[in-house]
């Protein structure tokens, strides 16, 4: 089974920059406190870390 991470959304996307917002929706997000469980790749990774103050890493899995 592959290696997964729960990433919520802690920050608003309202008055961010459209790169900030577009990585929001790249990982699913799109509305505060939501969560996504996404499989944990280099390049997941590297989005959840560009935005650091908008999600946060909740759970690691597998």
């Amino acid at each position: 089974m592959a290696k997964t991470i729960v990433v919520k959304q802690i920050g608003s996307p309202i008055r961010r920059p459209a790169v900030q917002r577009a990585t929001l929706v790249g990982l699913g997000l799109n509305k505060m406190h939501r969560t996504r469980e996404l499989e944990d790749t280099p390049s997941v990774r590297g989005m959840v870390n560009s935005i650091p103050h908008l999600v946060t890493i909740i759970e690691e899995r597998g």
